[in-house]
């Protein structure tokens, strides 16, 4: 559904308003803009008769935003960002597209990134931009095209594909499992616990599975797994993590497993999408391929 050209304000009049809003200042927005204060108060005023009310308060020398003109100037920079944004990509790529996707910072630098130059090198006319995102986000409002989801197969407005499940394992130093000498589940209460802020419940849950109850549950909280991981090997205690992402810090002995009692997550990774993107070329090129790789990843693992 088209929009009426009324409510498309000419792209001067907003670049000026955006400048004047951001700076507080007509003086410093035309000096910015290359133009004179005049014109910039001018094309404010222009703006203003299309909305029909005014964006700042004007008082002697100096202008302040009003209420409504704040709220329309972030909404205003956000729009100029992604028309920004999307120039640029298409520069830069003006033959193949782009796909901005968001990841999982963990996931992506060790499982995505290693496989990523596969799918470029069979689609070379697509160029994919990353972004590190820790939780589900709003689509209308963010300016990427897909997500590396983790949890369960649920977001508001988005398309879920199935890439693949996982398994944690209680992950320590080779030198806290020795002076430890863990022997059962039960053992692990002991023990200094690592915690994930995504995953508070987690050690919880691993108890539960082992038939412990472990009562008050307490220790150090990271906001990321490869820094759970780091802590881990460096002997501040025991961390849940997922088996196929320490892969290389176990074969190299940074990492031992505290105990042989492997959980199957309850959640799961997933590809996500907002439903108007369905028809991306890039998208579904990548879509085809990521969903084929983690096939293949996890017919692997069995």
């Amino acid at each position: 559904m088209s929009l009426p050209r009324r409510f498309l304000p000419p792209t001067p009049l907003l670049s000026a308003f955006e400048a004047a809003a951001r700076h507080q200042s007509f003086t410093a927005a035309a000096r910015e803009l290359a133009l004179t204060q005049s014109a910039v108060s001018r094309q404010i005023r222009a703006l203003e008769e299309i909305l029909g009310s005014e964006l700042f308060h004007r008082e002697r020398q100096t202008v302040r935003l009003t209420t409504a003109g704040a709220a329309y100037a972030r909404e205003i920079r956000d729009a100029l960002t992604r028309i920004a944004g999307a120039t640029l990509s298409f520069r830069a790529n003006p033959s193949g597209g782009s796909l901005h996707l968001a990841i999982l910072p963990t996931f992506g630098t060790r499982w995505l990134a290693p496989r990523l130059p596969d799918f470029l090198a069979a689609h070379p006319g697509i160029t994919i931009n990353l972004t590190t995102r820790l939780v589900p986000f709003d689509f209308g409002f963010d300016s990427v095209d897909a997500a590396i989801h983790f949890g369960l197969p649920e977001w508001p407005g988005a398309e879920l594909e199935l890439l693949m499940g996982e398994t944690v394992v209680p992950a320590c130093s080779p030198a806290l499992r020795d002076r430890h000498r863990f022997a059962a589940p039960a053992d692990l209460l002991s023990a200094p616990l690592l915690h994930l802020v995504s995953r508070p419940d987690a050690w919880e849950r691993w108890f539960a599975t082992n038939d412990i109850d472990p009562g008050e549950v307490h220790g150090m909280l990271l906001d990321q797994f490869a820094l759970a991981a780091q802590a881990a090997s460096a002997g501040l205690g025991v961390a849940l993590l997922p088996e196929f992402l320490i892969d290389a810090e176990l074969a190299r002995g940074e990492l031992v497993r505290a105990i042989h009692m492997p959980m199957q997550s309850a959640e799961s990774y997933y590809l996500a999408w907002p439903q108007t993107h369905d028809r991306h070329p890039p998208l579904e090129l990548f879509r085809a391929w990521i969903v084929q790789e983690a096939r293949r990843f996890s017919a692997g693992c069995e």
